[in-house]
């Protein structure tokens, strides 16, 4: 009698993941504590479930002959080859919606945290300082910008009308809006937000797609928040806009390298940056190992699945 559909965890997930997939018809496979011992698991590997960390690329594709499914437990699936996958007939599965209200909060607190200037303020009242006065500007009444308006883009709407502010939404993938959110040109956006805050998916087509020239169309004094990908951004274009005074300060959970190696954006004092720790909550983790749990589940008996990425392979696993 064949043994069980093995799935092998590549990288580290929430417990509740891990109990739901001891449950199904499958075997399990937890390599995640030791990245060392994946190669050796992957032979047998009907399933694998990654995070960030394991980049599913051709070679590594080559080493699974039996792998049916990869199933990235989050949003972004760019350390996924889905070029190779799909030619492998291998079903990429994600978590969509996982962690829409931890990035769409950490949104917000960024954008708070630049109007107010509060990690300044911060940071020099711990080292003794007493420093009052007018100290930067609420969000009431500003205007906010987002490019993409997707699941997060329109949670973070919707948070920010609660503060009073006006948004406004680019995304040439929309032909109307989804909610009260006006679409508007990308230019029209850059010249009249206070804030201009990044969530689409990275694609060729998107690289840089905040560069020297869109900055330049910023009303002056603006902010810029990525929560996205670091890509959407060009870091080089960005610090020479900061130090100008074109950008009045930004907030980046990411970078186009990370750990980041540009050291004077990381340590400019008009710059929040953050660990890409826009996820990084116990309820986005657990929903994102539960989603693609499920969906493994559901391809274990027979059944389509709910979030498949690369919909060009129609064959089930």
């Amino acid at each position: 009698m064949p043994e069980p559909p093995l799935v092998v965890i590549a990288d580290p997930v929430a417990p509740a993941a891990l109990e739901l997939l001891s449950k199904g018809p499958g075997r399990v496979v937890d390599a995640s504590a030791d990245p060392a011992m994946l190669p050796s698991k992957l032979g047998a590997a009907w399933g694998l479930v990654v995070r960030s960390r394991t980049q599913v690329t051709e070679a590594l594709l080559s080493q699974a002959p039996q792998l049916r499914v990869v199933a990235r437990a989050g949003v972004g699936v760019d350390n996924v080859d889905l070029k190779a996958a799909t030619a492998r007939k291998i079903l990429v599965v994600n978590a969509p919606t996982a962690a829409t209200t931890s990035v769409a909060e950490l949104t917000v607190t960024f954008a708070l945290l630049l109007l107010r200037d509060l990690y300044a303020a911060i940071q020099k009242t711990k080292e003794g300082g007493w420093q009052r006065g007018l100290h930067g500007a609420e969000l009431s009444g500003k205007t906010v910008g987002l490019v993409g308006y997707g699941r997060i883009g329109r949670e973070v709407a919707r948070r920010l009308r609660g503060f009073g502010a006006t948004v406004q939404a680019f995304d040439p993938l929309l032909t109307r809006s989804p909610d009260e959110t006006p679409l508007v040109p990308f230019d029209d956006l850059l010249g009249k937000s206070d804030i201009v805050s990044l969530h689409a998916a990275l694609t060729p087509e998107n690289h840089h797609l905040l560069n020297a020239e869109r900055l330049a169309r910023l009303r002056r004094g603006a902010y810029v928040i990525n929560v996205a990908r670091g890509a959407l951004l060009d870091e080089e274009a960005l610090l020479a806009a900061l130090n100008s005074g074109q950008v009045a300060g930004a907030a980046l959970d990411v970078f186009e390298t990370e750990p980041p190696t540009r050291t004077a954006l990381l340590t400019h004092p008009h710059v929040l940056p953050t660990p890409h720790l826009g996820a990084s909550t116990p309820e986005a983790q657990r929903r994102a190992g539960v989603q693609v749990a499920e969906e493994l589940l559901r391809l274990l008996r027979g059944e389509e699945p709910l979030y498949l990425v690369n919909t060009e392979v129609v064959a089930r696993p």
